[in-house]
């Protein structure tokens, strides 16, 4: 069997069990379990493949059907213009979150030395990616799951970057207990803001990233509520602060930050989507 045979069988399969972008999914896999460039994918070539390689194609189409992400079926997923490890455990980045790093960086041209927080860092797709760029910064990045930190860990060995510090931490507990960090001049989180009684009807794909990751209490703000009572206050006088947010959402978290930061903005994300609300601390 050739990889274009194969890759047209997959499509096949896909679209009878009703997955979104069933093209899209089978080039990426195809492309992983045959190993191919992406440079050899787009006439899906002639490549004879094995019969082992075509069984493992086989189980993740089937894992894929059953609406596991093609994220954890790969292994890893491109954010910004790095390739971050993921998988069972911990919440697969998005280009929506690309926009807190956009904004981290206009600050951060500005103050090339400060140092960051990312909270509820996840994959640590938000924090490694602006260490990367911004190599004179001091980047903090704070994760309560064991699990996500160890792929956290996996990339940050990737990239081979010295100015990121992974700290296994639960934000709850707010800045207190952390007298060896240094208090930050820019904030940034993508906290779980799925309000609780929404979560078992999110798509399948959805429901297989960790209820932890997702869930932001009755209506979604619980994690904004810890951000303003116990991480803005510490901030740098003039630090920035930046989160992203469900659609609904940002006004409620404007009123939220309102007492304690000045400046506030809300910004729109790569859809047109009012998504993220920043602001700056001012003077005590």
């Amino acid at each position: 069997m050739t990889v274009s045979q194969a890759y047209h069988s997959g499509v096949a399969f896909l679209r009878q069990h009703h997955v979104d972008d069933a093209a899209f999914d089978c080039r990426c896999l195809a492309q992983e379990i045959f190993s191919l460039s992406v440079g050899d994918m787009p006439s899906i070539c002639e490549k004879v493949i094995s019969e082992a390689a075509f069984s493992r194609y086989e189980q993740v189409l089937r894992r894929r059907a059953a609406g596991e992400p093609l994220q954890y079926l790969i292994g890893s997923w491109d954010f910004y213009d790095l390739r971050f490890f993921v998988g069972p455990g911990v919440l697969i980045p998005r280009p929506e979150t690309e926009m807190l790093v956009e904004l981290a960086l206009s600050v951060l041209s500005q103050r090339p030395d400060a140092v960051v927080y990312d909270l509820c860092a996840g994959s640590g797709c938000i924090g490694l990616t602006i260490a990367a760029h911004c190599p004179q910064c001091q980047v903090f990045l704070f994760e309560k799951s064991e699990t996500a930190l160890s792929y956290l860990n996996r990339s940050l060995a990737s990239l081979g970057l010295t100015n990121a510090k992974p700290i296994r931490y639960d934000i709850t507990n707010g800045f207190c207990g952390l007298s060896d960090v240094p208090a930050a001049d820019l904030l940034l989180s993508n906290p779980p803001y799925i309000p609780s009684g929404e979560l078992a009807s999110l798509q399948k794909e959805v429901q297989c990233e960790p209820k932890m990751a997702l869930d932001g209490g009755q209506d979604g703000l619980d994690f904004y509520r810890v951000l303003a009572d116990g991480w803005l206050p510490h901030l740098n006088k003039s630090a920035f602060a930046a989160v992203e947010t469900a659609e609904n959402q940002p006004a409620g978290v404007q009123k939220i930050f309102s007492p304690v930061l000045s400046h506030i903005r809300i910004h729109a994300d790569c859809c047109g989507i009012d998504r993220f609300v920043s602001g700056t601390k001012g003077e005590s």
